[in-house]
């Protein structure tokens, strides 16, 4: 089992801001008078794009791009709002990620997030070293559970799908990695193992801490001597 790379979805994977986001798309129905069931929506968007998101809540409007990107930049403000005083990541990601680096392992960000998203988490998370690449949701490219996002991320750090491992909290980012050729990591910070389960998944872990006491990155390295 060569691995080259570990790609990490971001919301939800390595920050935990999920419980956020919910928080505000209640407020962002509210705002426009929708009446919504967010664990449903969060079922059908989480891992998509912000167009595609909201192409899926308005699903009685036809939306121009433009009219998407100020939904999306409501939205995300009203997130962004909300979770800065409460930012965390998850349990154990930046210790992990540093730890890869210092194995030889290429450090990779495939999301769903706009570029606004990312350098709010980046700014908070304060990796050291930084990502290689950081691929964002508003490049034009399809959300999961399409590949896209997780290859073009694995094409910039010259990394061969099959030998890369995506980190993932959600269904369609699972999916994304199987449809990529790549396996996963499940992180159950937000979803049950059983609800990220696949053929590809290689381990079901609630954080970082806990894979690091699974030793997991010194198997990698069993496997691939």
């Amino acid at each position: 089992m060569k691995v080259e790379a570990l790609i990490f979805d971001m919301d939800g994977t390595m920050i935990d801001s999920m419980p956020w986001h919910a928080k505000s798309w209640m407020v962002f129905a509210r705002n426009h008078k929708l009446d919504i069931d967010v664990t449903d929506l969060l079922a059908r968007t989480t891992g998509r794009t912000g167009h595609e998101c909201m192409r899926v809540l308005f699903d009685d409007r036809v939306l121009s791009d433009a009219e998407c990107d100020a939904l999306v930049h409501e939205k995300e403000s009203i997130y962004r709002d909300l979770f800065h005083a409460n930012f965390t990541e998850v349990a154990g990601f930046t210790a992990f990620a540093k730890a890869a680096v210092r194995r030889g392992l290429k450090i990779a960000v495939g999301t769903a997030g706009d570029r606004h998203n990312i350098e709010f988490a980046m700014s908070r998370l304060k990796m050291d070293p930084l990502p290689l690449a950081i691929v964002g949701g508003d490049e034009g490219l399809p959300g999961k559970p399409a590949p896209a996002i997780f290859l073009e991320a694995a094409r910039r750090i010259g990394a061969e799908p099959a030998n890369c491992i995506v980190f993932e909290d959600a269904p369609f980012g699972i999916e994304a990695a199987r449809r990529g050729g790549m396996r996963a990591v499940a992180v159950c910070s937000t979803h049950t193992a059983e609800e990220l389960a696949g053929p590809h998944v290689i381990a079901a872990v609630r954080d970082y801490e806990e894979l690091a006491q699974s030793n997991f990155l010194e198997t990698l390295d069993a496997a691939t001597a």
